[in-house]
Order: C-alpha cells, then sequence, then structure tokens
C-alpha cells in the first residue's frame, strides 16, 4: 500500500512535464510551473501541492501573494516550507531575478529617456519590490541613448546622504552628456519627500556647473511613478 502511494506520488510529480510537452508552457498553472522548477516534493506532498504552499507563502507573512511573493521572499522565508532547501530556495530566487532581467530588456530596445513613462516602465520590475532604498545614476548621450547605469545608494532613506561629487565622477568617468536619477520608494508611494526634492536641487544646479544636465528624477512606487521635472521642480 505505501508502495502504491509513492508511486503514485511519483506520477502525480511528474504529470507537469507531460501537460508541458503536450500543451506547450502557457497550459500551466503557476503551481505546475514552480513544481518544474523545484521538481521534486515530499513524502507528504507532491511538487505540485509544495508549489501552491510556496505561492501561498506570502500572504502568511503579510507580503504580495502568488507568483509576486518569489521577489519579496527571502531565502530563510522560501526555506520555512517544508521541502525547500538551500538549493531550492536559491533557485527560485534566480527565477525571480531572470524575470525581472526579462522584462527590462524587453522595455530597453523601446525605451526614451526624455520620456518618465518609458523610463519609469523600464526600471519599475528592477526596483519596485525592493524593501529598502536603492537610488540609481542613469548616464546617456547627446541623442539620450543609455549609456550606463549604476547603484549610487542603497539600503538608506535618506536621500540626502548622495554625494553631488560621486554623481559627477561616475558621469565623467562614463562620458556621460546627460543624466538622471532614479529610485524607489518601499512604502509603494512615490510621492516624492523633502528630502528628494533638495537632493535634486543640489544635483541640478551642480549639474549646470559641470555641463551635465539632470534630466531628471523619477521616484517608483507600487507600479506608480511621479517624474520631478513633471512636478516642475527642474
Amino acid at each position: 500500500m505505501r508502495n502504491m502511494q509513492l508511486q503514485n506520488s511519483l506520477v502525480e510529480d511528474i504529470l507537469p512535464y507531460e501537460k508541458f510537452e503536450k500543451y506547450g508552457p502557457s497550459s500551466l498553472t503557476d503551481a505546475e510551473l514552480l513544481a518544474i522548477i523545484i521538481r521534486t516534493g515530499t513524502k507528504e506532498q507532491n511538487a505540485v501541492a509544495l508549489g501552491s504552499k510556496i505561492l501561498g507563502l506570502g500572504t502568511n507573512i503579510g507580503q504580495s501573494k502568488g507568483i509576486l511573493s518569489l521577489l519579496h521572499l527571502s531565502l530563510e522565508e522560501l526555506m520555512q516550507v517544508k521541502g525547500i532547501g538551500k538549493v531550492k530556495a536559491i533557485r527560485l530566487k534566480c527565477v525571480s531575478e531572470f524575470s525581472k532581467r526579462i522584462a527590462m530588456e524587453t522595455f530597453k530596445s523601446g525605451i526614451r529617456f526624455d520620456s518618465p513613462a518609458t523610463i519609469a516602465d523600464y526600471y519599475m520590475e528592477q526596483i519596485r519590490h525592493l524593501e529598502v532604498e536603492q537610488v540609481v545614476l542613469v548616464m546617456t548621450d547627446g541623442k539620450n541613448q543609455f549609456l550606463k547605469d549604476t547603484i549610487i545608494s542603497q539600503g538608506t532613506v535618506n536621500m540626502s546622504l548622495i554625494s553631488p561629487r560621486e554623481v559627477f565622477l561616475t558621469a565623467l568617468k562614463n562620458q556621460a552628456v546627460n543624466i538622471l536619477l532614479v529610485h524607489n520608494h518601499p512604502s509603494g508611494d512615490p510621492s516624492p519627500s523633502k528630502d528628494d526634492i533638495n537632493i535634486t536641487k543640489r544635483i541640478y544646479e551642480s549639474a549646470r556647473i559641470m555641463n551635465i544636465p539632470l534630466v531628471d528624477h523619477i521616484i517608483i512606487g507600487d507600479n506608480k511613478y511621479m517624474s520631478l521635472k513633471e512636478l516642475g521642480y527642474l
């Protein structure tokens, strides 16, 4: 009887593979996709059931639910699920990182760096899920084409700690003609703080002296953004 139950469990574990081969990846549920990624379940539950438990984990700890929870959950939180060890947890986090990079590459080909909306779209999936504030310096050439971006601050909610000197040393090193700032608000509200406005004005004035214009400062919230240029601060 026990062998029969084990055999049935193994058959259930490979069903997502068969479904994929017959109907394609779009036919799979989120839990079935996770089942293929984690490969095996436990004695008590198959990989699909384990995938469902992972999808519900975010709700249990007050974070995003469903597939989006993978962007927020830490390795330690994933490993709280019985059957998810360190290797599986790392695999799941790599999948979420891969999805963010695919989203960025999708937008990159059509992004206009004179358009706050397209810039926000490009960085939205990269930084809107972060639980700490991250400030990105974006550098463009004379035609507003992307040159490079780099993180100039991470882990602080105090924009006043951003150094204009660091900003322009980086811009000069990369031969930037124009620069932009992009940063997230972990609260989900993109409304600029007093610090956001003050540092923007400081860098804007320095940019005029350095002849490397600050084109915009965009704040990313939860699927929404604000442009300090559109708000009249630049």
